[in-house]
């Protein structure tokens, strides 16, 4: 998946104000080695790439299209004005970057800088006056291909309606006007002070996201900091204390302790501190770190196995003036358990039988790349893991297995591979073309399969690349049947090209390029491009397909095809899809959770096409009613709580709340997972009446 900086443009409606004197965010200025890695990036994109693209006055304007978008994707913080002047400069980013010069994005950027300063001192003047809340009128939430504000008038108009919406949401949640302000005005402070603690390497970081993706959606740029959580994210490991951390009002604070980590062992943590200093060492200095940036802080604790890092440390139950204590910690090796494959075990009744049904969640495709190349024999893999997981089914004696990739964004495509191996023992899994139009074929090397049983796949619109590379293999050989959405639609292979190695530079400096070099097609001929994997019985999904997946992106690579590898095909779910399909049919219409999902849904459809909400109380409250009036009836029908809009963001509850919530959600009723472990069921059902039928046959044939 993308890793990248988040600007404040997707939540926040900003407008133009002279309300109040304040300080200017600082200048930020791009640095020589930033000047020279952009470079450097333009000359491999522009030879090495899948699809290469020169750097032309063309792609020019494409960056600079994008780099605005990326700031200002509502178009409610830029004045027209401020984009005309931008737009003086949309040819020459090619020349300016092979001069090595960046001046152009890092003036665009101090000039967000500033809007964000003086918008969110004119949305805290607003917070001084009433609002009429029995007028009738609207405010756009959906405003990505609106023109931006004419004038400073319209640009305030747009951000008055900002406010109110803010201010009625918190109303309706049960707030009273003194606490609604001081949360508003909290929250906007909040997004102030963010502005001041932006750097240099952050509007690079910005920068060259609008580069590489105006080659392709999925060719990246990682500075150092992203390309150190995206090794993380594919070795699901780190060294450092085991702490979950989280920023609120300036403070570090524990979200969470990892169970085995060096914070939990110690006993010394619990959540809810709040780190105040950090040191480096038995003896090494304190370094306070109120108000400092979480990255900045995460970066700090981190560090080589078995170092001394000190915390100093703010109980959750102190107030500010409360009694500190520095505590010391030996960093360690930390696993990320929770993207890690898990199993549970989940008993249905299908026909006359209850069967048994092995659920392996895998949220990614990992594998620790460092760890295999040093020859590591027990390096962590996410297809090893599901090995060691089938084994433990098969003790478990269950009747089917069901692979839930749902929002598994991809990751190893070797992986992907040998996880496709343990269901078809060994043959072709993928074909790779690349810029060369030669094409290989990838094949699983298994002697035998580790589970031969019935078996299928659950899928969304989240489930992307390495995840549409199995699934798409499972459905091809008639492996198991494939049920959810129509996945992401990503049939293109990246590799991550250090600069710094390129240059052979004996530090890092230059960053890190993920680079498409290759298209991915299934053995069957066809592509995942665009139209990703289609299932075999089709759920119901939350997701819009106008704005995430594939088909989103202006630039992706177009739907392909060509010869099928040489595979065998069983049609065993071909025949049986018939009946799965009458009896999942069936069974829904008569599911009042999976009935009250589908009205969810179309609700949700229908707000977003709608494309406004109303800021008059009345109508407001009439809609909250009815959806009050809804939950209560699944919660009176045991389907979960009320969880409703209180209005509030991230951080503005307690952290004892915000954690009751994430819980709640957790343990909601999952709705299509019930419905596809009694597919699974029924797939099992059949599979062994025509196992019996085919017995029943053979042995009548013998015995003529």
């Amino acid at each position: 998946m993308r890793i990248a900086y988040v600007f404040f443009g997707a939540f926040l409606a900003i407008a133009q104000s002279a309300y109040a004197e304040v300080a200017s965010p600082p200048v930020l200025a791009p640095l020589k080695r930033q000047a020279q890695a952009a470079e450097l990036s333009a000359q491999f994109l522009s030879r090495y790439s899948y699809k290469p693209v020169p750097l032309d006055d063309a792609l020019s304007a494409r960056i600079m299209d994008q780099f605005i978008k990326s700031l200002d994707p509502d178009r409610m913080l830029f004045l027209q004005t401020d984009i005309d002047k931008f737009m003086s400069d949309r040819s020459e980013i090619d020349d300016a970057i092979e001069r090595k010069d960046l001046k152009i994005p890092f003036a665009i950027f101090n000039a967000y800088e500033q809007r964000v300063v003086d918008r969110m001192n004119y949305a805290r003047s607003l917070l001084k006056q009433d609002f009429d809340f029995s007028a009738q009128e609207n405010y756009s939430v959906l405003r990505d291909k609106a023109p931006w504000p004419q004038s400073k008038a319209e640009s305030n108009e747009l951000w008055r309606k900002r406010v109110k919406s803010d201010w009625l949401r918190l109303k309706l949640g049960g707030k009273n006007d003194a606490a609604i302000r001081e949360t508003l005005d909290k929250r906007y402070e909040n997004t102030l002070e963010r502005a001041y603690k932006f750097k240099s390497d952050d509007v690079f970081q910005s920068f060259m996201d609008a580069y590489s993706t105006s080659i392709d959606p999925h060719t990246d740029y990682f500075g150092a900091a992203a390309s150190a959580d995206f090794n993380v994210s594919m070795k699901l490991s780190l060294f450092g204390i085991g702490a979950v951390l989280q920023e609120r009002d300036d403070y570090t604070t524990i979200r969470e302790l990892v169970p085995g980590g060096p914070a939990q062992l110690s006993g010394k943590l619990a959540v809810g501190d709040r780190i105040t200093g950090v040191g480096q060492g038995k003896d090494g200095a304190i370094k306070e770190v109120v108000g400092t940036r979480l990255d900045e802080v995460v970066q700090m604790i981190r560090g080589k196995k078995d170092s001394v890092v000190r915390l100093d440390i703010l109980p959750a139950d102190a107030g500010a003036d409360g009694t500190h204590r520095v505590i010391s910690l030996v960093r360690d090796k930390i696993s990320l358990d929770k993207q890690a494959a898990r199993k549970t075990v989940l008993s249905v009744k299908a026909g006359d039988a209850t069967r048994k049904i092995g659920i392996i969640t895998l949220p990614v495709f990992y594998e620790d790349f460092e760890a295999k190349r040093k020859g590591d024999q027990d390096y962590k893999s996410a297809s090893r893991d599901v090995a060691k997981l089938l084994d433990e089914l098969k003790e478990e004696k269950v009747d089917s297995v069901l692979i839930d990739l749902r929002n598994n964004g991809g990751g190893s495509l070797d992986e992907a591979i040998d996880l496709t191996g343990l269901f078809i023992g060994n043959g072709p899994v993928v074909q790779q073309r690349g810029s060369d139009a030669k094409i290989e074929v990838k094949s699983a090397e298994l002697a035998a399969p580790v589970w031969t049983g019935p078996m299928g796949v659950l899928i969304n619109r989240g489930s992307a690349s390495a995840s549409e590379i199995f699934a798409a293999a499972i459905q091809d050989y008639g492996r198991g049947v494939i049920v959810g959405e129509p996945s992401f639609g990503k049939g293109t292979v990246q590799t991550v090209v250090d600069l710094d190695q390129i240059v052979r530079n004996s530090k890092p400096e230059f960053g890190e390029l993920k680079v498409t070099i290759a298209q991915f097609f299934r053995v069957d001929g066809g592509t995942t491009q665009l139209h990703g994997v289609t299932p075999d019985i089709s759920l119901p999904g939350l997701s819009d397909p106008t704005s995430f997946g594939e088909t989103s992106y202006d630039n992706a690579l177009p739907w392909a095809q060509i010869k099928p590898a040489n595979y065998t095909p069983a049609d065993t779910i071909t025949t049986l899809l018939p009946t799965l399909q009458s009896r999942h049919d069936a069974r829904v219409e008569s599911n009042p959770d999976f009935q009250r999902l589908l009205k969810d849904i179309a609700d949700l459809k229908a707000q977003r096409e709608k494309g406004v909400v109303s800021l008059n109380e009345s109508e407001r409250r009439k809609e909250a009613a009815a959806r009050e009036k809804r939950f209560k009836d699944r919660a009176e029908a045991g389907d979960g709580e009320d969880l409703g809009d209180d209005g509030l963001e991230a951080g503005e509850r307690s952290l004892s709340a915000d954690i009751a919530i994430e819980n709640a959600r957790k343990n909601a009723k999952d709705v299509l997972l019930d419905e596809t472990v009694a597919i699974l069921a029924d797939e099992a059902d059949l599979q062994e009446g025509v196992l019996r039928a085919a017995t029943k046959e053979s042995g009548n044939t013998n015995g003529k």
